[in-house]
């Protein structure tokens, strides 16, 4: 009779190794699935209600700040993995396309199925700076998500009918191109920080992907997250903190008394507004229609949207870490020359 063959060192370790990689999904998947739930449980915890503004702030801050920490986290390790598999040229080749503009097309399409409020997106955005994908096209991503994902369209939809809907899309989407195709001509990779172009020169040197074991792609994971993750957690909650506190805060009817007035000034004054707020497009479109219900203009309070939802200050606060000031002071300008047209052509159509 023959012996049985024993499984080898290298294969058991693999073995090891998926078994805890399916126990940590697992994991993440509950855990995510019960923010909202931990959220309440924490306010209740504190004796605070959600009708309060501070317990609306902190509510807004005990779900946001594990949510992006989570994706951060996930999005990174399957970053880190995805690299071991695709040369960094063959990555670039795929985004950016063999024409000007098709890699920002289909990187602001990604962003329609990818219902991302802003900070939930810089995850995905550091991710594909540190594959090597091209600057402009990370920006069309990270632009397009928040702004304009199928809950945006849906609930527009729901509230305003189709023409007002197809309408945002096509300029969101616009927006979020154009912006890209903008940064991507000014070549501003020397404005990342230091860090995210060190991840940037290694990847150039890629991966030896035929050689390398499962175990040793986990690995390369496990390492993405802490070079990336380590660096960007502290702002994440700085940001988030910051926008918890204009979430609990900032009243409607102030904004609703200038967003009405047909003057020139009024879309400028709503896009300044909406840059220091913070929120996605679920929690944003609501307080829209309050603001439409108080009189104010359609463009303008949609240019007030767009800048919540993709010009945000904790937003900004987070992408402090990748990007040096005069890259997000760059970003910040094209994207809200971009939102000030949308403003005006909804304002002069509708």
């Amino acid at each position: 009779m023959r012996s049985k063959q024993t499984a080898s060192p290298g294969r058991k370790l693999e073995i090891r190794w998926g078994i805890g990689t399916l126990v940590a999904v697992a994991l993440w998947l509950l855990l995510y699935s019960c923010l909202a739930a931990l959220a309440d449980l924490a306010i209740a915890l504190l004796g605070l209600s959600r009708e309060t503004a501070l317990g609306e702030a902190l509510h807004f801050f005990f779900f946001d700040t594990p949510k992006v920490l989570l994706l951060l986290t996930g999005i990174v390790f399957v970053m880190g993995i995805v690299q071991t598999f695709f040369a960094p040229e063959r990555t670039r080749a795929l985004l950016s396309g063999k024409r000007t503009g098709i890699g920002n097309i289909l990187a602001a399409l990604l962003g329609i199925v990818t219902p991302f409020c802003s900070c939930s997106a810089v995850p995905l955005f550091i991710g594909f700076l540190s594959a090597g994908i091209p600057l402009g096209i990370t920006f069309s991503f990270l632009i397009s998500a928040p702004m304009v994902n199928e809950v945006a369209l849906a609930l527009l939809f729901g509230m305003f009918g189709w023409k007002v809907a197809a309408l945002y899309l096509a300029l969101g989407l616009s927006v979020a191109i154009v912006s890209g195709l903008v940064i991507g001509q000014m070549k501003m990779e020397g404005h990342l920080e230091d860090w995210v172009r060190a991840i940037q020169a290694r990847t150039e040197q890629g991966y030896e992907s035929e050689a390398m074991t499962w175990v040793e792609r986990g690995e390369a994971g496990l390492a993405h997250i802490r070079e990336i993750v380590a660096k960007v957690w502290p702002y994440v909650m700085a940001g988030i903190a910051v926008g918890a506190g204009i979430h609990g805060y900032v009243p409607e009817d102030f904004m609703a008394s200038f967003m009405g007035k047909d003057v020139w000034w009024a879309v400028p004054a709503a896009v300044a507004l909406g840059v220091p707020m913070y929120s996605n497009a679920a929690g944003i479109i609501p307080v829209v229609e309050a603001l439409i219900g108080k009189g104010a203009a359609l463009g303008t309070v949609l240019a007030f949207m767009m800048s919540v939802i993709a010009l945000s200050a904790p937003e900004m606060i987070i992408l402090r870490k990748a990007l040096k000031p005069r890259l997000i002071a760059t970003f910040a300008a094209v994207v809200a020359s971009g939102i000030l047209l949308v403003g005006y052509v909804f304002n002069a159509v509708l």
